[in-house]
């Protein structure tokens, strides 16, 4: 609908689309939420949060409505055909641009339970969506750097700790964890400092998805490896706005988490984390060359 008109003004208006959806379901998952905390009854508690999580999916509904109509983006997808609700996943996915958010919940929305993302603490304080990703149970982490620990000793296994606790909700509910391996978006830059052996990723940090698998044990069975490319370019958020997103491609890939990292203990076990990091490694190795067909297959949109 809003395809026809100028990218600024297309831009503006899903602003405030955005806006405005943000606003309408915020309020509803608040006043849920306080409902929640009133009411601390275990069976009470597991409705209300059934009910949260379907709010989140309707907030999600809303914005794919308005990335179609400000944009007529040609999906080009594949695989995920056994994805289920009812079953629990860990996703994880090549990382390039803010926009990679929205691509993966428009894509999986209601197909698999609530995305939820590991994000940093302090994420919480954000207006409005910080307390958002808090009602919709988002976990909040803090990790501590090499150097910091060096400094602290005491604080070691305390990310695992805060890891462990924010998945221990999930016990009793089929759930979609989220974390970017790379950890943190793409860029040549980033790419060049870190000296990435890979042509279109950067290198991936394994202990992130390490411990949620030692978090949630038996619970998380499969690993969703997603692929996102844009053959246009790495669209900006306003990019987005504005309607410029013409193409994206998107492979889904389900693979079993193998049954021997379960029980297992990333920062503790050598033997296990040299085995993880060389899973991990595999993947990331597979990612890359399937990037390089993609760009081969799929070049850039003509220009009009």
């Amino acid at each position: 609908m809003l395809h026809i008109l100028p990218p600024t003004l297309r831009g503006i208006l899903a602003s405030t689309l955005l806006g405005a959806n943000i606003a309408f379901w915020a309020a509803l998952l608040f006043l849920l939420t306080l409902i929640k905390l009133l009411l601390p009854v275990q069976r009470i508690r597991l409705a209300l949060g059934r009910a949260l999580a379907w709010i989140g999916e309707g907030w999600i509904s809303c914005n794919k409505a308005w990335m179609d109509m400000v944009q007529r983006t040609r999906w080009h997808v594949s695989g995920g055909e056994r994805l289920r609700k009812d079953a629990s996943y860990l996703i994880t996915s090549n990382h390039q641009s803010w926009v990679d958010i929205l691509v993966l919940q428009y894509q999986l929305n209601r197909r698999i339970p609530l995305m939820r993302f590991f994000l940093k603490k302090e994420l919480l304080f954000v207006p409005v969506m910080g307390l958002a990703w808090w009602a919709l149970d988002f976990p909040f982490m803090k990790r501590y750097s090499k150097a910091y620990l060096a400094k602290h000793p005491e604080k070691r296994g305390k990310d695992l700790e805060t890891t462990r606790k924010a998945c221990a909700k999930f016990r009793q509910i089929p759930v979609a964890i989220t974390n970017f391996l790379e950890g943190t978006r793409f860029t040549q830059a980033g790419h060049d400092a870190q000296q990435s052996p890979f042509r279109h990723l950067l290198k991936p940090r394994a202990g992130g998805i390490a411990f949620v698998i030692d978090a949630m044990g038996e619970q998380l069975k499969t690993l969703v490896n997603v692929t996102i490319h844009y053959p246009d370019g790495r669209p900006s958020f306003w990019d987005l706005l504005c309607g410029r997103m013409k193409q994206v491609v998107v492979r889904l890939e389900e693979i079993q988490i193998p049954r021997q990292f379960l029980g297992r203990n990333y920062e503790q076990d050598a033997q296990y984390r040299a085995e993880f990091q060389r899973w991990v490694n595999q993947l990331w190795e597979g990612k890359d060359a399937l990037l390089a067909q993609l760009h081969q297959q799929f070049p850039a949109s003509r220009k009009a």
